[in-house]
């Protein structure tokens, strides 16, 4: 009985085993099941980004910015709607071959779901201008532009992560609370009766201008500190710049962004005249750019070549700017410039035939990869018909741009497309003149000059003249003086004359100096009558400074910073005023809202002037014999207060003191 209570407890149990081994689906659909299940926890994953988007959306239109400008509201809407969640209905029973169909189908329909990423919010261009100038010199010009729409000073936001835009500097704008930060430093003087005007210019030596936020409230102390952050950010001598050589101009620089700032107490202008650009300035200033100088067109600043020129200049420029035409949030933009003319007789080079390889020692093989544009520009209005030169290889594409008043036409070859490296993946531009004779040149129509005159150590004057080439046209200028304390201006032998009348000034802001504490500034509005010379003369007298306030080489002079010259001249052509027409770098510098005149800023020489030298061989000369009679006689009298002296006998020679041994040994006293 036990036993067959055994055999049917058996045959039950192996009945239930085979139910449930029918019951249970094969390995391929357990494995498909598990598919399905993590395919829709990655579907719905994305959708909790989605409302954090939505979420960071609704704070950056509630702090009064949207979140991407440039995307229709519609086409917002609809890229969000794609990421509504939705139901899923996962059947488990379904047969083998539908749930190996299932996931790629699933695939499919999540790539067609999935919106394009958004446009990365900085974005990085580049460009070369070269513009052969009359005299058979070329011009070269880069400008490198890296914009990020980004708010450094939004409240509860610490910007943390760099892209494109420097760190350095954007910790900078952030520590001191900047609005604008503009600095520059140039070798040489920029010839511009030969020349023409620089598409943006630069005075010799180093120039820095920056405009405070006005949360700021200890101006000159951020100003200070500053100056010796920048100091070790560009290897320059901006620590010297102190409250003796440091303004606050109240009409000369304006902000270049956005904004309507133009209280002066947050504005700082300094200059160093005597500042030497070298490599040292040349390396920290390639290393803020995305690719540094590994690729694009900054493999072409070679500072053997840049420096062995007639003029260079390198500059950053810092500020805000629209991120759209209707101006509805800002972004930031740093503009890295720099300028170079090339001299065929200090290069060496005795036939007037120019290239990149000549010029840079170097050729273009690439475009920068970060860059969303790189071109290069080669300035051919002169040469519509290819009388006065050759340039290789040719280019289609032509550009024409409206640049300092006049309509400029220009080759471009674009480095993002493979078309200008041809078979060789290598770039040289060539430029071979035809004629040796120097064509007619327009002659700038604003210009600017100074100089010293006098003689003697005790007084002099000072001569400032602007020139007004137009030939029927009058426009006002802003005259800025910066005089250095030592030089002592008698304001009241100022005098503005034109064609030998007086011209009054519309008006004149001038702030005396203090002595060892800050400069004279003088700002004056000067109405300039066409095809004329206005001079402006002030007289000085030269202080005289303490033996330790001279320079190691006191004979060679001190220098006076350049006068700044800012005017809206008329322009020739009609300027294009549309801010949402593309526009080369080289021409969108400087914003203008008229199209009758365009802005220029243009800078004097420095000067070098002569003071009161004591002579400084003859202190040396004292302190020689002094230190000499000091070392002598006061190292005598110590010798003799100091030590003592004791009288010492001879020692005896050598028969004595055997003699002396034998009388010992004998018992008898030495002798």
């Amino acid at each position: 009985m036990a036993a067959y209570r055994y055999s049917v407890v058996l045959l039950a149990f192996a009945l239930l085993v085979c139910d449930s081994t029918r019951a249970t689906p094969k390995s391929d659909e357990g494995d498909t099941a598990e598919k399905t299940k993590s395919d829709i926890a990655d579907d719905i994953a994305p959708v909790e980004d989605v409302h954090t988007q939505k979420s960071d959306a609704v704070s950056q239109t509630q702090a009064g910015r949207t979140p991407n400008p440039e995307t229709p509201e519609s086409m917002q809407k609809e890229s969000l709607r794609q990421w509504e969640a939705t139901e899923i209905n996962v059947d488990t029973n379904a047969d083998v071959q539908g749930d190996e169909e299932a996931p790629d189908r699933r695939d499919a329909e999540a790539t067609d779901s999935v919106p394009p990423p958004p446009p990365p919010k900085d974005q990085f261009q580049e460009e070369l201008v070269i513009r052969p100038l009359q005299s058979g010199d070329i011009y070269a010009s880069f400008q490198f532009r890296t914009r990020w729409d980004t708010d450094f000073f939004q409240q509860g936001k610490k910007v943390a992560h760099y892209r494109l835009f420097p760190k350095s500097l954007g910790q900078v704008i952030t520590k001191f609370s900047l609005r604008e930060l503009h600095i520059s430093f140039t070798q040489g003087y920029w010839r511009t009766m030969q020349w023409g005007q620089p598409f943006l210019s630069a005075p010799p030596g180093a120039e820095l201008w920056v405009w405070f936020q006005d949360t700021v409230t200890d101006v000159d102390g951020a100003w200070k500190e500053l100056t010796n952050v920048l100091s070790g950010i560009f290897c320059a001598s901006l620590n010297f710049i102190d409250s003796t050589n440091t303004v606050q101009p109240s009409a000369s620089f304006k902000p270049l962004g956005v904004g309507n700032v133009t209280d002066q107490r947050f504005l700082r202008y300094a200059v160093l005249p005597r500042e030497i650009v070298c490599t040292e300035n040349l390396t920290p200033w390639k290393k803020l750019l995305p690719c540094g100088s590994k690729a694009g067109l900054a493999v072409l600043l070679k500072s053997e070549k840049l420096f062995h020129s007639s003029f260079h200049s390198q500059s950053v420029h810092i500020r805000p700017v629209c991120q759209d035409w209707q101006c509805t949030s800002t972004a930031w933009e740093l503009r890295q410039t720099l300028g170079v003319v090339f001299d065929m007789h200090t290069s060496g080079q005795s036939r007037r035939e120019w290239s990149l390889f000549k010029m840079f020692s170097r050729t273009l093989t690439e475009a920068c990869p970060l860059a969303s544009s790189s071109k290069v520009y080669v300035d051919i209005t002169d040469n519509s018909q290819g009388e006065l030169f050759d340039l290789t290889p040719a280019t289609p594409t032509l550009s024409q741009a409206v640049v300092l008043g006049d309509r400029r036409t220009y080759s471009v070859y674009d480095l993002t497309t493979p078309e200008p490296f041809g078979t060789l993946r290598s770039l040289n531009i060539l430029l071979k003149w035809k004629t040796t004779e120097a064509a007619d040149m327009l002659r700038p129509l604003l210009h600017g000059e100074r100089y010293v005159a006098g003689y003697g150590l005790q007084t002099g004057e000072i001569h400032t003249l602007i020139y007004n080439n137009h030939p029927y046209r009058a426009f006002p200028v802003l005259l800025l003086e910066m005089v250095p304390w030592y030089l002592r201006l008698y304001i009241h032998t100022l005098t503005v004359a034109s064609k030998s009348r007086e011209n009054k000034p519309s008006y004149i802001h001038y702030q005396p100096s203090k002595d060892r504490l800050r400069p004279h500034l003088l700002e004056m509005l000067v109405q300039l009558p066409p095809n004329s010379v206005t001079e402006v003369t002030v007289q000085f007298e030269r202080a005289l400074l303490k033996w330790t306030e001279y320079t190691p080489d006191p004979n060679h002079g001190f220098y006076v910073g350049s006068s700044v010259i800012s005017a809206l001249v008329p322009s020739v052509v009609a300027m294009d005023t549309n801010s949402t027409k593309e526009h080369p770098l080289f021409s969108s510098f400087f914003p203008c809202k008229e199209e009758s005149a365009y802005f220029v800023r243009v800078y004097t020489e420095p000067l070098l002037v002569n003071l009161p030298t004591p002579d400084f061989s003859m202190p040396y000369n004292v302190i020689c014999l002094t230190c000499t009679v000091v070392a002598v006689g006061y190292g005598s009298l110590y010798n003799l207060l100091t030590r003592t002296f004791q009288v010492e006998e001879p020692s005896p020679g050598l028969a004595k003191r055997l003699a002396n041994v034998i009388r010992w040994l004998r018992g008898v006293p030495p002798l």
